[in-house]
C-alpha cells in the first residue's frame, strides 16, 4: 500500500492487493488480494472489490458496489478471469461488474471518463469503450460491445452478443436484441431504430453538411427497403469520410443483424 492512502480502519485490505498513491479507501469496503488500485482513485464505504482486477487512476466508485465479483455464467468454473477498468470512471451506488470468462477473452473491459449511474451492471465479458453514460439499472448480459460516448437510457437491457455502435443512444425501457449501428437512436420492445442522434451530433461541433450526410446515410439504411449488404455497398460508394467509414464498420462487424 502506498504510503500516501487514506483507509479507513474499518476497510479490509487482504495481503498483496497494490494500492496506488492517494488512494482513499471509506469504512467497512472490502479489496481482495488480487486488486491493483490506481493513484487517485477514491472508493466509498460498503464497497467490494474482488479479482484478478485492474482499476486505473482517478476513478470514483460508490457504496455498495460490486466490482470483479466471479460471473453468473454456470460454465464459470473458478478460473482465474480478469476485469480491467480505466481512468476517470465514476461508478455509482449499487454497480454490479462481474470478471470474463474462458469462453471469451477471459476480460470484462470498461474505458476511461464512463459514468455508470446507480444499479448498473456489466455481465462477464463486456467491453465498454469511454465517454459512455450508462443510466440507472441498465443491464448488460455477457459479451455485450459498447462503443465510444454512447448514451443508454434508464432500464435499457442489452441482449448477449449484441454490439452498440459509436455515439448511439437508447431511450429508457430499451430492449435490445439485436446490433445497433454507429450513431443510430433505437427505442422500444423489442427495439426499433428512430433515427440518429443529431442533437449529439451538433453538440460535438458536426457540421451541418455533415449531419445532412449522416441523415442520408440512414435513409440508405432504412428507408430504401435495402438489405444490410446493399446499404453497405451504397454508402460505400458516397464521399469517403471517417463518420460514414464508422458508420460502415459497425455495419459490417454485426453478427445478430441490426436494430431496424
Amino acid at each position: 500500500m502506498h504510503p500516501t492512502a487514506k483507509v479507513h480502519p474499518t476497510a479490509i485490505i487482504e495481503p498483496g492487493a497494490c494500492i496506488g498513491e492517494h488512494v482513499e479507501v471509506g469504512p467497512w469496503t472490502y479489496i481482495g488480494s488480487d486488486v491493483e488500485v490506481g493513484a487517485g482513485t477514491r472508493i466509498n464505504s460498503h464497497v467490494v472489490l474482488k479479482g484478478p482486477t485492474v482499476i486505473g487512476k482517478n476513478n470514483r466508485i460508490f457504496q455498495f458496489s460490486s466490482v470483479g465479483e466471479e460471473c453468473q455464467d454456470k460454465k464459470y468454473a473458478g478460473e482465474p478471469t480478469r476485469l480491467v477498468i480505466g481512468d476517470n470512471n465514476i461508478i455509482r451506488e449499487g454497480c454490479t461488474i462481474h470478471r470474463g470468462t474462458i469462453q471469451d477473452q477471459w476480460l470484462t473491459s470498461i474505458g476511461s471518463n464512463n459514468l455508470l449511474m446507480a444499479y448498473v451492471h456489466v455481465a462477464h465479458d463486456c467491453v465498454i469503450g469511454d465517454n459512455c453514460i450508462i443510466a440507472n439499472n441498465v443491464a448488460l448480459a455477457g459479451h455485450v460491445i459498447v462503443g465510444d460516448s454512447v448514451i443508454l437510457g434508464g432500464y435499457t437491457t442489452v441482449h448477449q452478443f449484441c454490439r452498440i455502435g459509436d455515439y448511439s443512444m437508447s431511450a429508457a425501457h430499451t430492449a435490445l436484441f439485436k446490433d445497433v449501428p454507429a450513431f443510430v437512436m433505437s427505442s422500444g420492445n423489442p427495439a426499433e431504430a428512430h433515427g440518429m442522434n443529431f442533437e449529439g451530433m451538433r453538440r460535438r461541433g458536426y457540421s451541418p453538411e455533415l449531419v445532412s450526410k449522416l441523415r442520408q446515410c440512414y435513409k440508405i439504411i432504412y428507408r430504401q427497403g435495402l438489405r444490410t449488404a446493399e446499404a453497405i455497398d451504397r454508402l460505400e460508394s458516397m464521399e469517403s469520410l471517417p463518420e460514414i467509414q464508422l458508420l460502415i464498420d459497425s455495419l459490417k462487424s454485426s453478427t445478430r443483424g441490426i436494430t431496424r
